[in-house]
């Protein structure tokens, strides 16, 4: 049996990334190969700025996969892509119905007051991007489970989340115009992420999932086992290393510095510090504590934007992303917004097959294949190339040409009719191979040709004129000579 294979693409602002998977009889999952590559500028706040730098970063992760050990000679034939970013935005639609009598809820009712939602209110050149429900209330009583429950009314609040068209239509103009892949499925990357690394108990209890980023920090917020909240700020760990170009330094060694001696701790200025590759160790860390603040700052207020309080999320922080590695960011997050903070790695139930993935470094791409791998409709995202035809090889004298349906007669004749005379043609005569009897084809009888005349035939006849002008001259002869 071909195995499943399934492949994810995920276009970061400061990468791109594609993770293959296979799935076991089980639809157990195992991360087999992840591949990516490094961009600047060619994506703002997730969304595509420049179609023709992220095509061709794209084709060229696509194709460091397709000629990886275990997926060669298998070829692309689709993929799914992760969306998010900083127009993505969530908003509650309520819609309830009363019912005659007391009735068994069941998954076709869920299903039609899904459908009669009106998400026509949304703002100008935005489009849905997933509506799912939050919260069961039947007969005044929440839910977790309302298939199977007896009630004479049903609320369902569900998740209307909403983002720019433009997101998916870049996306798009990639991949089905350029690339002509298709797209099997959009996957929203925050609640995926979330299905990854999050537990059922912070889910329940309520805790907060942060997404520390390149350019944006997208904030999930999870209770009574839902998403209650779901906002992108525009701020991330690339605000810390463009705040260190300040130095006269370019952007790439300001990134290098900050990844290999940034900080958010202030340092003690009391005390001499040694210059850090030439720069003042304190002016960096000032830099860096600066903006490291306002991002928890905007981080924390999440909670009071979703009504709610730091006690009402006693399952914590879990925080993922690049720019949570920065030295000191996650004590500062701990100190100033008063909860326990955990960096985010994906649940034991996510099997990694390389050993040289990082799967903190990749949570992003790889949640994106766990949510593609649990879609009913998933199908293997790989095929194998077509191979040319193979023609079989015959040696000379084991070849035969048959042409069972164009038997010569005796006397062979060429195109123009001229007779090929049978003591100048050399016939060579070739065994032909054995083969089982056939049934013998019933055929049109052919019409009928006449003979022609070959050579030993004609020289007979003229022997034979010969002969009888010869007797026909000595008949005269006899008849003169009586005559006399």
């Amino acid at each position: 049996m071909e195995q499943r294979y399934i492949a994810a693409i995920e276009i970061g602002s400061s990468k791109v990334s594609c993770a293959v998977g296979i799935l076991d009889n089980n639809d157990t999952l195992s991360v087999i190969a992840i591949e990516e590559e490094n961009f600047i500028d060619s994506v703002r706040y997730g969304c595509i700025k420049n179609l023709d730098d992220v095509y061709n970063h794209v084709k060229s992760v696509i194709s460091k996969i397709e000629n990886r050990s275990g997926i060669a000679p298998r070829q692309l034939k689709g993929v799914y892509v992760g969306i998010g970013g900083r127009s993505v935005s969530l908003k509650a639609k309520e819609i309830s119905e009363n019912f005659n009598e007391d009735i068994e809820i069941t998954e076709q009712i869920i299903t039609r007051l899904k459908n009669s939602v009106d998400c026509s209110q949304l703002p100008d050149k935005y489009e849905l991007i997933s509506l799912e429900p939050r919260e069961f209330i039947v007969d005044n009583a929440i839910s977790q489970k309302p298939v199977g429950t007896v009630g004479n009314h049903l609320k369902i609040i569900f998740n209307e989340i909403s983002g720019k068209a433009l997101i998916k239509n870049n996306l798009n103009r990639v991949f089905s115009e350029r690339l002509q892949l298709p797209v099997y499925n959009y996957i929203l990357r925050p609640t995926a992420q979330a299905n990854m690394v999050l537990t059922t108990d912070e889910k329940h209890l309520g805790c907060m999932l942060v997404d520390f980023g390149a350019e944006t920090t997208t904030v999930a917020i999870y209770k009574a086992d839902a998403l209650q909240y779901l906002a992108t700020i525009p701020l991330g760990s690339r605000n810390i290393t463009r705040d260190l170009t300040s130095l006269n330094i370019t952007e790439t060694r300001a990134e290098e510095l900050k990844i290999k001696e940034g900080t958010v701790a202030q340092q003690d200025k009391s005390q001499y510090q040694d210059p850090i590759d030439g720069f003042d160790s304190n002016e960096m860390s000032d830099y860096i504590n600066a903006r490291a603040s306002e991002i928890i700052a905007n981080i924390h207020e999440q909670i009071n934007f979703a009504n709610l309080k730091t006690a009402d999320l006693p399952g914590g922080i879990i925080i993922i992303g690049n720019g949570a590695k920065l030295r000191g960011f996650n004590a500062m997050l701990e100190s100033q917004s008063g909860m326990q903070v955990r960096m985010g790695a994906p649940l034991p139930h996510i099997r990694i097959a390389d050993a040289s993935i990082r799967p903190f470094d990749a949570i992003d791409v790889i949640s994106i294949l766990a949510a593609a791998s649990q879609l009913p409709e998933r199908d293997s995202c790989f095929m194998l190339p077509i191979e040319p035809e193979q023609v079989e090889l015959f040696n000379d004298e084991n070849y035969i040409e048959e042409d069972d349906d164009n038997e010569e007669d005796e006397n062979i004749y060429n195109e123009e009719d001229e007779y090929l005379e049978d003591e100048e043609e050399e016939i060579f005569i070739v065994q032909k191979p054995q083969k089982e009897e056939k049934k013998e084809k019933k055929r049109e009888p052919k019409p009928e040709v006449p003979k022609k005349p070959g050579f030993f035939t004609r020289k007979a006849t003229i022997l034979k004129d010969k002969i009888a002008n010869l007797l026909s001259e000595n008949e005269e002869e006899d008849d003169e000579e009586e005559s006399k």
